[in-house]
């Protein structure tokens, strides 16, 4: 495996050796993520440092230099640096003093091996030193990388209980970079997941929702239901919710849908809507997804009958979801505008009515006109004509 971290576009970049110069060289490295990612050949999203110097002696060296900074993190030791490139989170070096399983008490170190030794998983704990792209590895991880192998630092049982989080990051991780699966890890996330109970249910949907929007999270899933982890974060999957989501993503592929892990959600629910809501509130899902899962949830065999019909009435969104989720291509509806009907109560009450009536007479306007298929205003007002004509007939 290499020593040296490869040159990357953003390992080039002059605001981040502005920032390396202004902390100090031999102050700072890359960890995390982003050396991950380089090392794969994958983008890199986020950057993020490490450094003995305290969060104060970064804000007064940034500031010296002219770097803006914002103290996002700081009673952590995590301090946001504003660089022409975007934020760099650079954080103190640090290890654990305690912790309940769901926030830790940490102290500041001077190790880097300390540092790395309170990480996750030792994929995660590799440094390159920002002059010289020298890697340091204290825990394997660059073997587990070549082996896409998702490991705990030291004992996964003290690491879990550590941060119950670590269960649902390491099958996200899994999902996302392993192939040779680790038997420990394995045991001891199904041992330890009773302890997911405990955990905000803001972090659970963060880490759920994240996994459903990787590219194939489906055997993941089917594993973490196996092992009884599935059923304490969402009971309600079952075997025929993980067979729905893997034919989801088997349409998503064929129709060349990007992942919505909202509608993946959903396929791991039975298609009920009290049950959705129940879902929704105990993740604390927003408003916005929310309402789309609910919607998903009142899906019919019929959604395919008339596509467009159904974009109008439940939304862009809530159709793809499901057409997808009843095994149709969406892309019938893509880029299709959703119309307003083209008549308003006022030219209703022109023809003499009044009230009531006239949001019922909209209403009738508007079935026959979806019926239709949205055809222009001209036969729209021929269908006002005809609804009032056999009103007055009858």
């Amino acid at each position: 495996m290499a020593e040296h971290l490869p040159q990357a576009q953003w390992t080039q970049r002059a605001d981040l050796a502005a920032l390396v110069e202004a902390i100090g060289p031999g102050n700072i490295r890359w960890v995390g993520g982003a050396v991950r990612d380089t090392l794969l050949g994958a983008p890199v999203k986020d950057i993020d440092a490490a450094t003995p110097l305290r969060p104060e002696q970064v804000v007064d060296a940034c500031k010296a230099a002219g770097i803006r900074t914002v103290p996002t993190g700081i009673d952590h030791g995590t301090i946001t640096v504003l660089t022409d490139g975007g934020p760099v989170e650079v954080t103190t070096l640090r290890e654990d003093v305690s912790t309940d399983g769901r926030r830790a008490t940490v102290a500041f170190a001077s190790d880097w091996r300390e540092d790395a030794a309170r990480r996750d998983f030792t994929i995660n704990a590799l440094y390159a030193d920002p002059a010289t792209l020298e890697l340091f590895d204290y825990f394997g991880g660059l073997q587990d990388l070549e082996a896409r192998r998702v490991r705990f630092i030291g004992d996964a049982r003290q690491r879990i209980r550590e941060d119950h989080l670590r269960i649902l990051r390491y099958y996200r991780f899994q999902a996302r970079f392993g192939a040779a699966l680790d038997g420990e890890a394995e045991e001891a996330c199904a041992e330890l997941a009773p302890m997911l109970k405990g955990l905000s249910r803001e972090r659970v949907a963060m880490e759920l929702t994240a996994i459903l929007a990787l590219p194939d999270p489906a055997p993941t899933i089917a594993r973490m239901h196996e092992h009884g982890v599935l059923p304490v974060i969402l009971p309600e999957a079952g075997a025929d919710q993980i067979a729905a989501l893997d034919q989801l993503i088997a349409t998503e592929a064929g129709c060349e849908t990007a992942p919505d892990p909202i509608v993946r959600l959903s396929a791991l629910l039975p298609a009920d809507g009290s049950t959705a809501e129940t879902v929704a509130a105990r993740l604390r899902l927003s408003r916005k997804h929310r309402d789309l899962l609910v919607c998903l949830a009142v899906r019919e065999p019929s959604d395919a009958e008339a596509p467009k019909a159904l974009a109008y009435t439940q939304g862009s969104a809530c159709a793809a979801g499901r057409l997808l989720l009843g095994g149709k291509d969406p892309r019938v509806i893509a880029g299709w505008d959703i119309p307003q009907l083209p008549l308003k109560g006022g030219e209703i009450v022109a023809r003499g009515l009044s009230g009531a009536e006239v949001s019922k007479t909209l209403r009738a306007v508007e079935a026959r006109w979806v019926a239709e298929e949205f055809p222009d205003r001209a036969r729209v007002l021929a269908l006002l004509d005809e609804i009032l004509q056999s009103r007055t007939s009858s």
